[in-house]
């Protein structure tokens, strides 16, 4: 509902939040709404025989304030697109306030040009999310933060570490020691090894050519001890299984992964099955089909519903965010 001056009146209750789910995060709105004791909303989401993406909402939603979850991983176009259209239908329906969930937002390696002659595709799709009527956006561990400043509109950035770091306190890991994948990780690894009370060293990577890059050394010191790499995704597991390898021929007992969004494309479950790791922990960002946990058995993956559940519930009760990590 807004004010007589046009301003979101925020005298609203728990009662008039809907949250929605997208076809690509089914499963984790599930889990959100549980967490927030509201009934998941409801929507017809289906594709048209020519490929077009149809939705309707089966629930009113004129002066609700709406959250649609909905990660855009592979097929990245379509869940894309999709997402689009439900924000649209909202705006259409009358929403009071749209606010794009998106626990994986794709595109986010393309967040500048690294040659010529090449798009800044993470902005062109912050433009077309803010165009289909985001009045704000709630995502998680971006690939690069500077991705919120593509918005204009307000970003609520979270991160898995609570999650991930207390798994991983939990094992209470002997002779721990953080590892950075590359210098480019060096921060996320930094609050890991403060978190988990562990030692810190960092993987020296070199370009070798524009496609591929070769870790060259490693910086500190892990012979004789357990080693965590943290990453914010896994892809093609090519980053760390080179890093696993190298800490192994260093010296290194046991390696642990931990990673928020597991997209696993390419060759990833072949790397990742054959790499010699005591275990891979993800999230549920994305979602992982069943046929995943055959083909790697120890990979692990943790849910982030309550915590984005906080975040949603704190955003319509217009309550801090950053509170929750401190």
């Amino acid at each position: 509902m807004t004010s007589k001056d046009g301003h979101y009146d925020s005298g609203r209750n728990i009662g008039e939040l809907k949250v929605f789910p997208g076809r690509s995060s089914r499963h984790l709105t599930e889990k959100i709404c549980t967490s927030l004791g509201l009934p998941v909303g409801k929507a017809v989401v289906d594709t048209f025989p020519d490929g077009e993406t149809r939705i309707k909402l089966e629930d009113d939603v004129r002066g609700y304030d709406c959250f649609v979850v909905q990660s855009t991983c592979p097929p990245v176009d379509r869940n894309l697109m999709e997402l689009l259209i439900f924000m649209d239908c909202m705006r259409r329906a009358s929403a009071a306030r749209i606010t794009a969930v998106i626990p994986y937002f794709g595109y986010a390696r393309q967040d500048r040009k690294s040659e010529g002659r090449t798009p800044i595709t993470a902005k062109l799709v912050a433009n077309l999310i803010v165009e289909a009527g985001a009045d704000r956006v709630l995502t998680m561990d971006l690939h690069a933060d500077q991705i919120q400043g593509f918005f204009d509109i307000p970003v609520d950035h979270l991160t898995a570490m609570p999650v991930l770091a207390e798994h991983f306190k939990a094992l209470a890991i002997p002779n721990a020691s953080v590892v950075s994948p590359d210098v480019g990780n060096l921060k996320t690894a930094t609050a890991y090894a403060t978190r988990l009370n562990a030692d810190m060293a960092i993987i020296d990577k070199r370009r070798i050519s524009g496609d591929r890059a070769e870790a060259i050394t490693i910086i500190g010191e892990v012979k004789g001890r357990n080693v965590l790499i943290f990453d914010d995704m896994i892809t093609t597991a090519g980053t760390v299984c080179e890093a696993a390898n190298l800490v192994r021929k260093h010296g290194a007992l046991d390696v642990f992964v931990g990673a928020t969004h597991a997209v696993l494309a390419g060759p990833a479950f072949e790397r990742l099955a054959a790499a010699d790791l005591r275990a891979i922990c993800v999230t549920d960002t994305v979602p992982l089909q069943d046929s995943a946990r055959e083909k790697v058995k120890n990979l692990h993956v943790l849910s982030v519903s309550d915590l984005m559940g906080e975040a949603i519930r704190r955003i319509h009760e217009h309550r801090s965010i950053s509170a929750l990590f401190q």
